[in-house]
C-alpha cells in the first residue's frame, strides 16, 4: 500500500518555516543532510505512528541520528541534539516495515523532549547557515569540486548526475553536505559535518576527507594492479600444471595425487607453524610429490603431513581471568577442597598481571574417591580451556610418552602430542592420570621421559620422537593425580609442585550427597526430585553405617543403590512419594555394614589398635601378639613389608633391653618364640609407623596388662625407644575418628600437624604426645608401666622423706625439751633475782 497525496512544492530556503515542536525518527546508520533526497526503512512501531502523525499534520518530521546502532530502543541520552528537519514525500507500507523517501529542509536543534511514547516529539529551534561566500570559500569550493571528481576517475562509485549536480552547485554550504553524502564516512564524522553551521568550516572538513579517501583509492590502485602481475602469474602456473595433468593422465597416475599435494600445500600456508616446522612439512611434501602414490612411503609420509598441519601451533583459546566466575564454577562442582581452590585463583591473579607466564605444574595427592580427576574437569570449565585426561597407569614403554620413530610400521606421536590435537589448542588442562603408577621395562623409563614434560625450563622445545620438531608445552596447564607419592621418582617429584587432598569428613560427605551425588542419580535413575527425599538423618545414616571409606565412591554407589531401590517400588505399582531417614533406611537396602563399635577388639592382653595411611587414604589395624614355647625368638606375619618387620625386631630389642626397667624377668623370653599378627592377611602392609603399636602389644604380652580399647597409637620407634614423627597424620586421625575411637597417642613431633585435622573432628577427641615409649606405656595400658628404677627412686625417695620427718621430730621434741628446761631456769633465776632486789639496790645495766 502506499500513501501519496499530493506532494506540495519544496519550499526555498529562505521560505521555510520551522515548526516549535515536530514528530522525532531516530536513525540507525544515517545522517540526512539538507536539500538531499534519502530514503529511509522504518521498522519501529513508536517511529511508523511518528510517520502517520506528520502524514495528517504539515508531513515535516526531525530525522535525529543515533549514537550507537545497535540500541534497539534508545533513549534522549542515546541520540545526538543536531538533526534535520524533513519533509516526506513518498512513503509506503511493506508487511514488516514502512519505506519512506524524505527530503532534508534545514538544519535544526533539539531543545527539550515533550513525549517518548508512543512516538517521539520534541521541541526544536532552527540552526540558521551562514552563507557569506569569500574567495576563501570560493577556492575551497573549487578544490571540493575537483577532488570530488577525482574520486570518481579512480574508482569511486560515483553517478554521473552527481558529478554534474556538483558543478552546479552554488552555495558552499549545500556542496559541502552533497559531497560529504556520498564519501564513505562515519556516523560521528557526517555528524560533526551535519553540526558545523560555518560553511568555510564545512568545506575544510570535507577537503580534509576527502584527501583521506584520495590516499586510499591511490593504495588500492596499486594494489589492483600487483593483483594483476600476481594473476599473470597465477594463470602461467595454471597453464604449466594442466599440461602437467595432462602428461600425468597420460602416464597412468591420475589426478587424485595433484589434488593431495595441493590440499596439503594449502593446509601447510593456513596453519601458523613455526618456521622451522613449516620447512620441515615443505620438504616432505616435496619429497610427497616424487612418489608414486601407492608406494608404502608415500602413506608414511602423507600420516606426518597429517599431524604436522592439524596440530594446534600457535592456536590458544583465551583464559577468562574473571576470578567471582572461577570460584564461582569450582564452588558449583566440587565441595570444600580449600587449597586447591586458593592454589589455582592465586595462578589466575598472576596470570592477569603477567599474561604470558608459564602455566604451573601441579601435582594432586589423595586418596581414591576424592574427587583429583573431576577438579581438573572443572578447573578447564571454570577458565574456558580445552580438557584432556590421559591415564598413565601401568605404562611401561617410553614410547607411549614420546612417540615411535617413523621408522617402526604404524608409528604415531605420544600421548603427550596426540592430546594436544585433540584439545585443538595449545594451551588445554592436561590432567595426567595415576603418575605414581607408572613402571618401566627393557622398553624404557616412562617416568624419565616425563621429566621433559613437567619441566617448565624444558617443555617449551619438546621433542617428540615421530614428529622430530620442537612443540611449545609450556602454555599448557598440567595437571598428574596419584594416591601414593611414595612410588614417584624423586626427580620427577621435584618438578611437580604437590597439593594434598585428604579424606572427608562425615559433614563433608554429607554435604557432597546432598549437594552433588543425589542430583546425579536422580538424572541416572529418571527419578524427580519430589520421589526420593532424603533427610539429614538419612544421609548420616548412609554414611556411618553403610560406607567407610576415605572418598566417596561407595557413598555414590550406595545412593544408587537406594535409587534403584524406589525405582522398583514405582515400577510395582507403589506410590511415593519416598522420604528416607535413619529409622527406615534399612527398609530399602538392608543392614548396616558397619555397626560402628568394632567388633575386632579383644578384652586380653597383646593386642594392640594402631593406624596406617595407605594409598586409599587412613586405615584402623590390629596387632596380635602370642607366645609359646619354642626356638625361633620373633615371627611377623600378616603380609607385611620388611621396613614393618624391622620395627617389631626393633620394638623386641628395646624390651629386652630394658627388661629390669620394665620389671620382666630375664629369661622372660627364653625358650620361648612370639607370634606378630598384623590382619587382615591377604592386605599389603609396610611402613615404620606402627613401631609402638607393635612395642605396646608385646608388653601388652609380657606383662599381661591389657591396652585400653578406646585408644589407637602411632609413631616409630628406635632401639632406645625414642619415639620419631610419622607422615599422613591426618588421614589416620580422620580413620580412628571413623571407626569410633576418640583416644590417639602420636608423636610430640607431629604436634603441629594437627593444624590440618578439621576442627569439627579435633574437637570430639584427645591426642597424647610422646617423647619416647615410656610416655606411650604411661597412657595406652589400663595399668600403666613404670620404670623400674623410677620406681625405686620414688621409693627411696619416699623413705628418705620418712626418716627425715623422723629426725625433725625428734630434733623437734629435743628443741622443745630444752627450751623447757631452760625457761625453768629463767623462771627460778628471775624469782631469786626479784628476791635480791629487794635486799639490795640492782645493779647498773
Amino acid at each position: 500500500m502506499t500513501d501519496n497525496p499530493e506532494t506540495p512544492g519544496i519550499p526555498e530556503p529562505e521560505s521555510i518555516e520551522v515548526p516549535k515542536d515536530s514528530p522525532m525518527i531516530p536513525l540507525r546508520d544515517l545522517v540526512v543532510f539538507p536539500y538531499l533526497v534519502a530514503p529511509i526503512s522504518v521498522g519501529r512501531a513508536g517511529s511508523i505512528q511518528a510517520l502517520d502523525e506528520a502524514i495528517d499534520g504539515n508531513r515535516k518530521v526531525v530525522l535525529l541520528s543515533q549514537k550507537d546502532s545497535k540500541v534497539e530502543i534508545p533513549t534522549p541520552d542515546d541520540l545526538y541534539r543536531v538533526g534535520t528537519l524533513s519533509i516526506i514525500l513518498r512513503m509506503a507500507r511493506l508487511e514488516n516495515e514502512v519505506r519512506v523517501l524524505a527530503q532534508g529542509l534545514t538544519r535544526v536543534k533539539i531543545v527539550g523532549f515533550i513525549q517518548d511514547e508512543p512516538y517521539y516529539k520534541v521541541e526544536l529551534a532552527e540552526l540558521p547557515e551562514d552563507k557569506k561566500k569569500g574567495r576563501t570559500v570560493q577556492a575551497l569550493m573549487k578544490t571540493v569540486t575537483e577532488q570530488f571528481k577525482r574520486c570518481a576517475t579512480m574508482g569511486k562509485n560515483i553517478s554521473q548526475e552527481m558529478l554534474m549536480a556538483a558543478d552546479g552547485i552554488e552555495e558552499p554550504g549545500m556542496l559541502a553536505d552533497m559531497v560529504a553524502t556520498n564519501l564513505d564516512l562515519s556516523i560521528d564524522e557526517k555528524q560533526q559535518i551535519l553540526e558545523t553551521i560555518n560553511a568555510e568550516q564545512r568545506l575544510k572538513m570535507v577537503v580534509g576527507f576527502l584527501a583521506k579517501e584520495l590516499e586510499v583509492l591511490s593504495i588500492s590502485s596499486k594494489i589492483q594492479n600487483q593483483a594483476q602481475v600476481e594473476l599473470g602469474k597465477a594463470h602461467r602456473e595454471y597453464v604449466l600444471r594442466e599440461q602437467l595433468k595432462a602428461i600425468q593422465k597420460e602416464l597412468g597416475e591420475g589426478d587424485d595425487k595433484g589434488a593431495e599435494v595441493a590440499e596439503f600445500k594449502e593446509k601447510i600456508d593456513q596453519s601458523s607453524m613455526p618456521d622451522e616446522v613449516r620447512d620441515k612439512a615443505e620438504k616432505e611434501l616435496r619429497r610427497l610429490e616424487r612418489m608414486h602414490p601407492d608406494s608404502a612411503e608415500s602413506s608414511v609420509v602423507r600420516t606426518y603431513l597429517d599431524w604436522l598441519t592439524d596440530l594446534p601451533w600457535e592456536l590458544s583459546s583465551e583464559d577468562n581471568l574473571d576470578i567471582n566466575h572461577v570460584q564461582k564454577i569450582l564452588d558449583e562442582d566440587h565441595y570444600g577442597l580449600d587449597k586447591i581452590k586458593e592454589r589455582l585463583l592465586e595462578y589466575l591473579s598472576v596470570k592477569k598481571v603477567k599474561p604470558d607466564m608459564k602455566g604451573p605444574i601441579l601435582c594432586f595427592v589423595g586418596p581414591p574417591g576424592t574427587g583429583k580427576t573431576s577438579l581438573g574437569r572443572s578447573i578447564a570449565r571454570a577458565l574456558g580451556r580445552g580438557f584432556v585426561r590421559s591415564s598413565l597407569g601401568g605404562i611401561r614403554d617410553e614410547a607411549e610418552i614420546r612417540g615411535h620413530r617413523r621408522t617402526y610400521v604404524g608409528a604415531l606421536p605420544g600421548r603427550i602430542i596426540q592430546g594436544i590435537r585433540d584439545a585443538g589448542s595449545n594451551n588445554p588442562v592436561f590432567m595426567l592420570d595415576e603418575i605414581d603408577k607408572l613402571g618401566s621395562d627393557f622398553r624404557g623409563d616412562p617416568s624419565s621421559a616425563m621429566l621433559e614434560v613437567l619441566d617448565p625450563e624444558q617443555n617449551f622445545t619438546f621433542s617428540d620422537h615421530y614428529l622430530e620438531v620442537p612443540f611449545n608445552l609450556s602454555k599448557v596447564l598440567f595437571i598428574a593425580t596419584a594416591n601414593l607419592p611414595d612410588t614417584i621418582p624423586p626427580p620427577l617429584m621435584d618438578r611437580m609442585e604437590v597439593i594434598n587432598l585428604s579424606s572427608y569428613t562425615e559433614r563433608e560427605k554429607v554435604e557432597i550427597a546432598r549437594r552433588h551425588l543425589y542430583p546425579k542419580q536422580l538424572e541416572n535413575h529418571g527419578l524427580a526430585a519430589r520421589t526420593l527425599k532424603i533427610t539429614k538423618s538419612g544421609y548420616q545414616a548412609i554414611v556411618r553405617g553403610y560406607t567407610r571409606e576415605a572418598g566417596v565412591r561407595n557413598l555414590e554407589r550406595t545412593i544408587a543403590t537406594l535409587c534403584r531401590k524406589v525405582a522398583k517400588r514405582i515400577a510395582t505399582g507403589k506410590r511415593g512419594p519416598f522420604t528416607i531417614t535413619e529409622k527406615n533406611i534399612q527398609e530399602f537396602i538392608g543392614h548396616p555394614t558397619f555397626t560402628g563399635k568394632e567388633s575386632y577388639r579383644y578384652d586380653r592382653p597383646g593386642v594392640a589398635t594402631g593406624l596406617a595411611w595407605t594409598s586409599v587414604g587412613g586405615e584402623v589395624l590390629f596387632v596380635e601378639a602370642r607366645q609359646m614355647m619354642g626356638k625361633n625368638p620373633l615371627t611377623v606375619t600378616g603380609h607385611v613389608g620388611k621396613v614393618m618387620q624391622e620395627s617389631a625386631m626393633a620394638a623386641l630389642t628395646f624390651i629386652r633391653s630394658n627388661s629390669d626397667e620394665l620389671g620382666l624377668a630375664p629369661d622372660f623370653i627364653q625358650d620361648k618364640e612370639v607370634h606378630v599378627h598384623v590382619p587382615a592377611g591377604a592386605i599389603p602392609k609396610d611402613g615404620p609407623s606402627a613401631g609402638i603399636t607393635i612395642a605396646t602389644a608385646l608388653l601388652s604380652l609380657f606383662t599381661g596388662k591389657r591396652v585400653k580399647r578406646s585408644i589407637a597409637m602411632t609413631g616409630e620407634i628406635t632401639l632406645s625407644g625414642m619415639v620419631l614423627p610419622i607422615g599422613g597424620l591426618k588421614e589416620k586421625v580422620l580413620a580412628a575418628y571413623r571407626h569410633g575411637i576418640k583416644e590417639v597417642i602420636m608423636p610430640s613431633a607431629n604436634e603441629s600437624h594437627l593444624e590440618d585435622v578439621p576442627a569439627e573432628v579435633a574437637s570430639k577427641m584427645k591426642f597424647y604426645f610422646a617423647d619416647d615409649l615410656w610416655d606411650v606405656l604411661a597412657v595406652a595400658l589400663e595399668k600403666p608401666i613404670i620404670k623400674a628404677s623410677a620406681k625405686a627412686a620414688a621409693s627411696r625417695a619416699k623413705t628418705k622423706k620418712k626418716k627425715t620427718t623422723k629426725k625433725k621430730a625428734v630434733k623437734k621434741a629435743k628443741t622443745s625439751a630444752k627450751r623447757t628446761n631452760g625457761d625453768t631456769r629463767k623462771q627460778t633465776r628471775t624469782k631469786t633475782t626479784r628476791k635480791t632486789s629487794r635486799r639490795q639496790p640492782s645493779a647498773p645495766r
